[in-house]
């Protein structure tokens, strides 16, 4: 391990590291809005619209994202849509993480009873009003634990990117260790900074699944 050779890089990858963190947080939150959306859908039934976010839940859960990403920066041109890599990369992240979100968010909804549904609505109630008031915050405090590991699962992905030639850590250390061939070093960052990215979100999560838990249940 080359001290020196960790100095010169440091700075590429701390680059890298911005880059990716940007495209992850873009990504999961325009996932986390976009599953919401999808899973209020589906619990109000709305006819047509259902169907709708049905086909692409299994669209975006059964294809990999680098099919996606090709499809987005490579096949979209053709039609006309040219997109930079980080938009590219954000808009596949966003599209993937949807999918998972929504099951989430899914799963939470359908753990709030019916009654608690038709007990809004006896009260005199608006359908927007019992799901903004009664029924979303049962779903989220309930969602949380899957939500988390969506996230975790979502800036693990952002891995991915390089291929549409996006300036993140993989793409970073793919440089050096073709154009130097200094291996141990350029992997040895590349794992630090995604420890250094990934723990402190695994922390916050399980510090919101126990106040979730402390809130529903009492301890």
């Amino acid at each position: 391990m080359n001290s020196q050779v960790l100095r010169e890089y440091l700075p590429y990858f701390l680059e890298g590291a911005l880059v990716t963190v940007r495209v992850a947080a873009v990504g999961i939150a325009a996932s986390l809005a976009i599953g919401l959306v999808c899973a209020i859908i589906r619990y109000l039934d709305v006819p047509v619209a259902k169907r709708a976010v049905g086909l692409y839940i299994e669209l975006s859960r059964n294809t990999p994202l680098i099919v996606q990403l090709f499809f987005i920066y490579y096949g979209l041109p053709k039609a006309g849509v040219v997109l930079s890599s980080e938009a590219s990369a954000i808009i596949g992240l966003s599209f993937l993480g949807g999918g998972y979100m929504a099951e989430a968010f899914r799963s939470g909804f359908d753990s709030v009873g019916t009654i608690q549904w038709e007990s809004a609505r006896s009260l005199g109630m608006t359908r927007v009003n019992a799901m903004v008031y009664v029924i979303v915050p049962q779903a989220l405090s309930r969602s949380v634990a899957a939500l988390v590991a969506n996230v975790i699962f979502l800036v693990k992905e952002t891995s991915v990117v390089s291929v549409v030639a996006l300036n993140d850590l993989v793409y970073v250390a793919r440089e050096k260790i073709g154009n130097d061939y200094d291996t141990t070093e350029a992997l040895f960052l590349l794992v630090a900074f995604y420890i250094a990215i990934i723990l402190p979100v695994s922390l916050a999560g399980a510090y919101l699944e126990r106040r979730a838990r402390r809130a529903e249940f009492g301890n």
